[in-house]
């Protein structure tokens, strides 16, 4: 259920009614926005009559919410969330680039790509330190020693890192990581959820192969409804009957997420298609629906990467992207970073 206030309510008055719902046994998600101010009731409200809060003199109206998810809802906050993440502000009016190899190889590795993407105007360094992967005999990825290097090619060049986490035991070595990536196996793995909504991290959180939009949502509920309402999308393509490419990019869930929630919203086209010389196009494409930012698998030499090399950009290559998205996200009024 959603209160929305009067334009001219006395801070005092608000303070009693949300202390009043708080003695009827709710929970709310206070929202100030540009135009109006509204109070989330989390819990059944099935018990609460709508008339009766209506005659408060604070509220200008009342209204159910019928979607199962409430803190992630644009009806509980209609304003679009905007993070600043280690001086970067990330949603709305700014355009975010991440960018980097699949997997964390080496120091050499890391530094050169890093600080070529760098060059390009990526605002966040990608590497995966742990690898979910389809065979048990693949490179699975270094580990803790994996996450040392990464951070070293952040110490080099000042960019903030994202890597995934596969298990909440590891949440430790995370410490210094700017932003948790949530890997499509991982987006129903709702223990993993649940440790991340106590902790105070921005999370990239990936579609599943095979999750609709409203499960999707629902994750970043998870995560939300523990306290950390840091969470941005990530639409990585969906398994379809589709076999030229390596998923289906949805790029109808960009317009669509963004009706349903407030949350930022990006796009990888790297993984939806398996193929590098599709994703400035799909970059464009990103871009033109409304998306908060891309992340764009770059290598400094994808023919010896240890994973998804073939899907991967030369830094040369993400730098002619770069230059289209630039003139894009100009074009659209955004800031770039």
């Amino acid at each position: 259920m959603i209160v929305i206030l009067k334009q001219n309510a006395e801070q005092n008055e608000v303070n009693a009614l949300l202390k009043q719902l708080e003695d009827m046994g709710f929970d709310h998600h206070y929202s100030k926005g540009e135009n109006s101010t509204i109070v989330g009731i989390i819990g059944d409200t099935s018990t609460l009559d709508t008339d009766d809060l209506k005659t408060i003199d604070v509220v200008a109206d009342v209204k159910r919410v019928s979607e199962p998810f409430k803190l992630a809802n644009r009806k509980f906050h209609p304003d679009s969330s905007i993070f600043n993440i280690a001086g970067r502000t990330v949603g709305e009016s700014h355009f975010s680039v991440i960018a980097g190899p699949c997997s964390v190889e080496t120091i050499p590795q890391m530094t050169e790509t890093a600080e070529a993407v760098k060059k390009s105007g990526a605002s966040f360094l990608r590497g995966g330190a742990f690898k979910p992967r389809t065979s048990p005999y693949s490179f699975q990825g270094l580990h803790d020693e994996g996450l040392k290097i990464l951070l070293e090619a952040k110490k080099a060049t000042g960019l903030p890192i994202v890597t995934e986490i596969m298990n909440q035991a590891h949440l430790d070595l995370f410490e210094d990581v700017d932003i948790i990536q949530v890997g499509a196996r991982n987006m129903q793995n709702f223990e993993l959820l649940k440790e991340l909504g106590k902790c105070n991290k921005p999370i990239l959180l990936k579609r599943g192969l095979s999750s609709t939009i409203e499960e999707w949502v629902m994750s970043a509920e998870y995560i939300m409804a523990g306290g950390n309402e840091q969470v941005i999308f990530c639409e990585r393509g969906i398994r379809t009957y589709e076999t030229f490419t390596r998923n289906t990019l949805d790029l109808s869930a960009i317009p669509a997420l963004k009706s349903i929630s407030h949350l930022p919203v990006i796009v990888d086209p790297s993984h939806a298609t398996g193929l590098p010389w599709m994703v400035e196009s799909l970059t464009k494409a990103a871009i033109a629906v409304g998306a908060d930012g891309i992340m764009i698998e770059v290598h400094n030499n994808p023919k010896k990467a240890l994973c998804d090399g073939a899907q991967s950009l030369t830094p040369q290559q993400f730098d002619n992207v770069m230059q289209t998205v630039k003139k894009r996200v100009e074009f659209e009024g955004k800031i770039l970073g």
